[in-house]
């Protein structure tokens, strides 16, 4: 009798084991599925908004802040004539010094960027040409004059700091008539003395160090390097 018993009841905690075990497998199955659908669905999520940024958008780089000014125009005028132009939306937010062209069609979008490049290239170049007449400096490297140019669009203190550079070249040059000594070098120093200010947001260091490295490069005279 207690043989009897005892292989009932090693038979029923086997089934009642087995169900258990079987029942385990099956919530483990059904949530480990759940749970893998999740995470392949957040995994193409990412990958998805990831590629869908970088086949519809570009980020275009500034050379200042001030630039979305001039960019968006009179009442958003020039902005939305760059759009008709391209056929791109072009985003203007709160990301520094850096807008955004928008659209599906990629040739459209680097066309716009070509577009806005050179728009900006050609008033960095005219703005450095017109400093540069306006002191009656002449022979000077073309990327000095462009370098000069860019600091059209960046401000000290409050003041534009290529219009500094301008005005300092002629008081320079009226002091040094004033001393009866050649003005040409007064005059060349002053017009380049922030001319390092030009690129300390890609160089780390003083702008007068950065400036007066930029001058030897560009091989002006050791005074004016000084």
């Amino acid at each position: 009798a207690q043989e009897a018993v005892r292989t009932q009841v090693v038979d029923a905690a086997k089934r009642d084991g087995m169900a258990t075990v079987r029942e385990i497998e099956q919530r483990a199955r059904e949530e480990g599925e759940e749970r893998a659908r999740k995470i392949v669905t957040i995994a193409i999520q990412r990958v998805a908004s990831e590629q869908t940024s970088e086949s519809t958008v570009s980020v275009f780089s500034l050379p200042s802040e001030d630039m979305k000014g001039r960019i968006i125009g009179r009442e958003g005028r020039n902005i939305r004539a760059f759009e008709a132009a391209t056929g791109v939306n072009l985003i203007i937010d709160d990301t520094p010094e850096a807008v955004v062209l928008s659209s599906f069609d990629p040739v459209r979008r680097e066309i716009a960027r070509l577009t806005l490049e050179k728009e900006i290239d050609e008033q960095i170049k005219r703005a450095g040409e017109e400093a540069v007449l306006d002191t009656g400096i002449t022979d000077m490297h073309p990327e000095m004059i462009r370098l000069l140019g860019r600091l059209q669009f960046r401000t000290s203190y409050g003041q534009n700091v290529l219009k500094h550079l301008v005005e300092s070249a002629h008081i320079a040059s009226a002091i040094a008539s004033e001393l009866g000594i050649d003005p040409t070098i007064p005059k060349r120093g002053a017009l380049l003395h922030d001319i390092g200010k030009a690129v300390t947001h890609e160089v780390e260091g003083s702008h007068a160090i950065i400036g007066a490295e930029i001058a030897r490069r560009m091989k002006e005279a050791p005074e004016v390097v000084h």
